[in-house]
């Protein structure tokens, strides 16, 4: 028997080394993933304990600061001493409601609260009976009352009651903790195991490899010895294997990243894939480039579009805050709203009269409401029906000092409502959060809602969301009223744009190489005459060569000298010098408070030819 025949059995016992390396890693994984989920539940009793004895404690002091109250006010009659009764006596309520449901778990527990909440009604009887005795002048009786000794009985029993309570609970705590001791050590022990195991299966399957390796090295040997032209094809088939070997490890490596450099790497992966193959298709003759083209321009889009949430999330998007009447501006997107949500949602405006005049980007709470729209339509598979409403709305500061994150005072509410399937409390909670999102893998990058949120909070608004899992959810966008100005009507369509013309010379100042050549090539492709230069004194110097210049189009971050600073510079020599910013990031510079400064007109990178050439005209014509 030659080498090439005993080859299979040579190789055998690798395939039973690999099985028995898989078989003992997966059970092992499992296990340790059963005594992680173990541990973690034991975990959270033990949080769960602690968070009922902090309860208990809270309502011992809340009595106790009710009962401090009463006696002061007793003693002195001073209206001071009611406010700690006041406060104990409006908190401990439902502080023994959010005890009941910490303790729903535990019928012994939950009966306990009931005989809790008697003790304390009682007590709190007690105290209300003294103090209104004493506001109606019967200070007394008053004081018979508190001389009684039944409040102190009271007060005796429920630290007694509350003492056997958090007794019980430490019996709990601690056997909760011996569980997640043992837990723990197994975990560890799990861990240690599996280490050793597949190192130890690691060690057998290398010495089997390379055993088997060896054979088939010999293997080749003698084939190559037999048949050159064979042996030629085997290196050619081992070349191709290591190439993808090497394909497999790069397609892993790009797996490992995540959240927004995935995204990133996808939308780039279009660009680059489409410049290859139209170069591919030019170079042997063939101009049918136009898929590749639009492929590569939508990734440009979604990848522009994605910077922009980024930076609507950070508040550092520039906003042109404007008076909106949202009545008008929600009736104007309609058709916008009935074309993206499909025919299956049912939608429902419903406009309150005489809403207040709203300061806000009008543009950006377009896109707001549509987003959360989509994410209502989303919640909504089979269909259903989504209501939008507007209002106006005191938050008055008691609701600012609960949320912590909103001036009192009044707003123009937009609410979205949708009877989808609604959010269980702990989903609802990070709805905001970048990255985060319900959906499946690939239905969205997890930034709408948070692009919401960062919009509304630049503009000095307020969001919240009530959602109720079967029931549906609503999204309540507050924004702040402007008092003083009409609202401003967007336009129905967008102007026309028209080209410009030989004699509209304009300045174009760039550090970036390719970022200037691009930019020269397009407005010189929109009809105008092009200058350029690549710095500030460049610029200036061309300033001061050609007054027939009427736009400087100037990039806002540049070494040594920044573009507000050529601008401000410029305009004292040529006072009628139109200007317009580029920018990839909102610069402090013409930015202020997340809104862009009065009179100044900006275009962010990355642009497209149509937005250059609208953003041109606008400015040369005003």
């Amino acid at each position: 028997m030659t080498l090439i025949d005993a080859t299979p059995r040579a190789i055998r016992p690798l395939y039973w080394s690999l099985g028995a390396t898989s078989a003992i890693a997966a059970l092992v994984v499992g296990a340790t993933i059963w005594l992680s989920l173990a541990s973690q539940s034991q975990d959270e009793w033990v949080r769960h304990t602690l968070a009922v004895r902090n309860q208990l404690a809270q309502i011992l002091s809340l009595v106790q600061s009710a009962e401090t109250g009463q006696r002061g006010y007793l003693l002195t009659n001073s209206q001071a001493y009611l406010i700690p009764y006041d406060r104990g006596t409006a908190s401990v309520g439902p502080a023994v409601d959010v005890l009941g449901r910490l303790v729903v778990d535990n019928p012994e527990q939950e009966q306990a609260v009931g005989r809790l909440r008697e003790l304390v009604k009682a007590k709190l009887d007690e105290l209300g009976s003294t103090l209104e005795d004493q506001k109606s002048g019967r200070s007394g009786q008053a004081l018979a009352t508190v001389k009684s000794d039944n409040g102190l009985r009271l007060m005796d029993a429920i630290r007694q009651h509350i003492s056997t309570m958090e007794g019980v609970e430490n019996q709990l705590l601690s056997d909760r903790q011996t569980r997640a001791q043992t837990l723990t050590s197994w975990l560890e022990a799990g861990a240690s195991i599996a280490f050793v195991l597949i190192s130890a299966v690691g060690f057998l399957g290398i010495a089997v490899t390379r055993r088997a390796i060896s054979h088939l090295a010999s293997a080749r040997n003698e084939l190559a010895i037999s048949n050159r032209d064979l042996q030629k094809q085997i290196e050619q088939r081992e070349e191709v294997e290591s190439q993808l070997r090497q394909a497999q490890k790069m397609e892993a490596i790009g797996q490992l990243t995540g959240g927004i450099a995935h995204d990133f790497n996808n939308m780039l992966g279009v660009v680059m894939g489409s410049l290859d193959l139209m170069g591919r298709r030019i170079k042997n003759g063939d101009f049918a480039i136009d898929r590749f083209l639009e492929a590569a321009s939508q990734a440009t889009v979604r990848a522009a579009a994605l910077t922009h949430r980024l930076l609507a999330f950070a508040r550092q998007q520039p906003l042109e805050p404007k008076p909106i009447d949202v009545n008008n501006l929600i009736s104007g997107m309609s058709d916008l709203m009935r074309s993206t949500l499909g025919e299956q949602i049912q939608i429902e405006t419903v406009m309150a009269a005489g809403v207040w005049t709203a300061s806000a980007d009008p543009h950006q709470l377009e896109s707001a409401i549509l987003n959360v729209a989509i994410n209502a339509r989303d919640a909504m598979p089979d269909g259903g029906k989504l209501t939008i409403e507007t209002g106006n709305t005191y938050l008055d500061e008691a609701y600012a000092h609960q949320h912590g994150d909103v001036e009192p005072g009044q707003y123009v509410m937009v609410a979205v409502s949708d009877n989808g399937t609604g959010m269980a409390p702990e989903i609802a909670a990070r709805v905001f959060d970048p990255f985060f999102t319900t959906k499946p893998s690939g239905k969205g990058t997890g930034l709408g809602l948070s692009q919401v949120f960062g919009f509304i909070k630049q503009s000095r608004g307020h969001i919240k969301i009530y959602s109720e899992v079967g029931c549906g959810t609503a999204v309540k966008i507050y924004l702040p009223r402007l008092t003083g100005q009409l609202a401003t009507p967007l336009p129905a369509n967008p102007p026309s744009i028209s080209a410009g013309s030989a004699g509209e010379v304009i300045l174009v100042v760039e550090d970036d190489p390719m970022m200037l050549k691009f930019t020269i090539q397009a407005v010189r492709e929109l009809g105008y005459t092009v200058l350029h230069a690549d710095n500030a004194a460049a610029a200036l110097a061309i300033l001061d060569d050609r007054p027939d210049i009427l736009l400087l189009f100037t990039d806002v971050v540049m070494p040594e000298v920044g573009g507000k600073k050529l601008v401000d510079e410029a305009l004292k020599k040529h006072p009628a010098l139109k200007v317009l910013y580029t920018t990839g990031y909102t610069a402090n510079a013409v930015v202020h408070g997340g809104v862009l400064d009065a009179g100044v007109n900006l275009l962010g990178k990355p642009f497209t030819l149509d937005q250059l050439a609208t953003k041109l005209r606008v400015v040369l014509d005003q």
